[in-house]
C-alpha cells in the first residue's frame, strides 16, 4: 500500500487513484543553461515515485515539460527572461540555446538511468493552448489587462491562498513580485505578457492585435490540461514551487475549467554543498560531469541522493559521496558473489519494497539492504526499483578471465607467488579484485 506526504493536506496519506491510468506531471527544467547536480536531485527523487509505482502494479502516464519561454529571472512577472539571458550570454538565438541545453539535460537524464517520460513536452510547442486557455479565463472572469500583459486577478479565486497557506491580507506590494500601480492585488500575476515598443524578446506570438508571450505558469496548467485531463493524480516539483509558481497553477486551472488541478502534490527539498546555498558565486553549482572529471559516476550521485529522504535537508560533500560510491561498489560485489555461490534469500525484499511504499523511504530500505541476505533475483527487484545499475547487460566476468582466476589457483598451489601475484594485477587492470577466503577465491569489482 503506497502512501505520500501530500503537501495539499500536509500529511502522509494512503494512495487512491482516481482511475485506472496513474497520471503524473514533473515540473522540468528551464533549459538556459547545464544542469547542476542540485536541478538533478528532484528528478532521481520522481523516477524513484514512478519505479515504485509500476513495481506496484500501476499503469503510468507521465509527462515532463521542458521550459524555453516565459520563465523571469525573478520566478514571477518581472526580471529578465531566462532563454534571452541565455542567449545574450553565448551570442546564439535563443532557438539554439533551448536546443542546446534540451540535449545536455537529456543526456545527464539517461545517464542517471531515469525512467523515460511518456511525454516530454516543450513549451514552446503548446502557443496554441496557451492562447485559448487565456481565452477561456478572460471569458469567465478571472482576468484584466494592462498595459504589460493580461493578469490573472487572485480576489476572484477564494481558495487562492489555500495550497501555500498564504497570508494575503499580510503580503505587501512587491513582496513576491514587483508591484506595478495597474495590478489591482499583490499576489495578482501574468498569464500573458505584452511586448513593448523596443523590447528584446525574440520569441513572440501575436495575441490580442499585439505581440507578447505565455507567462511561465500557464505552461504547466495547460500542458496539463492537453496531455493529462484534470485533475491528475500526483503533481511534483521542489519546495521552492509552492508559494508561487503551483499556487498559481492551481489559479489557473480553475479559471479554466472549474476543476481542481491535482489530488495530490509531491514537493522535494533543496540540497546544500558545504552547508552553502547552491549558488554560481560560490563556485559550488557541479555539474554531473564534474563529478565524472572528480572519479565519480552519476549512478554513484544517484546512490547519494537516495540515501536520504525526498523531504529532508540535505548536505552535500565528496566525503559523503565517496561513502555512496563505495555503498554501491559494495553491493555490487555481493552480486559479484551472487554469480559464483548459491547466495539464499531472507526474504527481506518485502521489506525493502515496504519501506519505499511508505512514503519512497529509501534511507531506511537502504538499511535493510545493507544488513540483508540477498539472492541474485532480490538483486535483480532491487535494481528494478532504483535504477542504479547495480546488474550491467552482462555483469557476470568473461570466460577468460574465470581462466585467469583458475591460473592464478594453479599457480598459488604451485607457490609460484610471483606467478599468482603477475595474475592478480593483470586482473587489477580489468577492474577485477581477487581475494582468497577459506572457501576458495572469490572475484569483485574493483570499481
Amino acid at each position: 500500500m503506497l502512501k505520500l506526504y501530500n503537501t495539499a493536506s500536509r500529511k502522509v496519506e494512503e494512495f487512491k487513484p482516481l482511475g485506472k491510468m496513474v497520471k503524473i506531471y514533473t515540473c522540468g527544467p528551464t533549459v538556459y543553461s547545464v544542469a547542476h547536480i542540485g536541478n538533478l536531485t528532484a528528478y532521481i527523487y520522481w523516477d524513484l515515485l514512478v519505479r515504485v509505482l509500476k513495481k506496484d502494479g500501476y499503469a503510468v502516464k507521465r509527462v515532463l515539460n521542458l521550459t524555453d519561454v516565459g520563465h523571469m529571472t525573478s520566478d514571477a512577472d518581472t526580471g529578465e527572461d531566462k532563454l534571452e539571458k541565455g542567449a545574450a550570454r553565448e551570442g546564439k538565438s535563443v532557438y539554439e540555446v533551448a536546443d542546446k541545453y534540451i540535449a545536455e539535460f537529456m543526456k545527464d537524464y539517461h545517464a542517471l538511468e531515469l525512467v523515460e517520460p511518456d511525454v516530454l513536452a516543450r513549451a514552446t510547442d503548446y502557443i496554441d493552448e496557451d492562447m485559448e486557455a487565456v481565452d477561456l479565463m478572460i471569458k469567465n472572469g478571472f482576468t484584466y489587462e494592462t498595459k504589460d500583459g493580461i493578469y490573472y486577478d487572485t480576489s476572484k479565486f477564494a481558495e487562492y491562498a489555500n495550497f501555500a497557506r498564504l497570508d494575503l491580507s499580510g503580503l505587501q506590494a512587491g513582496a513576491r513580485v514587483e508591484f506595478s500601480d495597474e495590478k489591482r492585488n499583490a499576489s495578482d500575476f501574468a498569464v500573458w505578457k505584452f511586448i513593448k515598443p523596443g523590447e528584446k524578446h525574440a520569441m513572440r506570438w501575436d495575441y490580442l492585435g499585439q505581440p507578447g508571450y505565455p507567462g511561465w505558469h500557464l505552461e504547466c496548467a495547460t500542458i496539463i490540461h492537453k496531455e493529462l485531463g484534470e485533475p491528475i493524480d500526483i503533481h511534483t516539483g521542489g519546495v521552492d514551487h509552492i508559494p508561487v509558481h503551483h499556487t498559481n497553477e492551481i489559479a489557473e486551472t480553475y479559471a479554466m475549467t472549474g476543476r481542481a488541478l491535482s489530488q495530490n502534490w509531491l514537493h522535494c527539498n533543496f540540497i546544500t554543498i558545504d552547508g552553502e546555498k547552491i549558488s554560481k558565486s560560490l563556485g559550488n553549482t557541479y555539474t554531473l560531469a564534474e563529478l565524472s572529471e572528480k572519479g565519480f559516476s552519476p549512478l554513484d550521485y544517484k546512490m547519494w541522493v537516495l540515501s536520504g529522504h525526498f523531504q529532508g535537508t540535505r548536505n552535500f560533500t565528496f566525503e559523503s559521496l565517496e561513502a555512496a560510491k563505495t555503498r554501491r561498489l559494495n553491493w555490487r560485489n555481493r552480486i559479484a558473489l551472487c554469480y559464483q555461490k548459491d547466495i539464499p534469500s531472507d526474504g527481506k525484499f518485502d521489506e525493502i519494497l515496504a519501506a519505499v511504499n511508505n512514503n519512497l523511504n529509501s534511507p531506511e530500505a537502504f538499511a535493510i539492504i545493507d544488513n540483508a541476505s540477498l539472492s541474485l533475483d532480490d538483486w535483480q527487484k532491487v535494481d528494478q526499483l532504483f535504477g542504479l545499475k547495480l546488474l550491467d547487460q552482462t555483469p557476470d566476468i568473461s570466460p577468460e578471465q574465470y581462466d585467469l582466476i583458475h591460473k592464478r589457483e594453479v599457480t598459488r598451489a604451485k607457490k609460484d607467488f610471483a606467478g599468482s601475484d603477475e595474475i592478480r594485477d593483470s586482473l587489477a587492470e580489468q577492474g577485477i579484485a581477487v581475494r582468497d577466503t577459506a572457501d576458495g577465491t572469490v572475484w569483485e569489482y574493483l570499481e
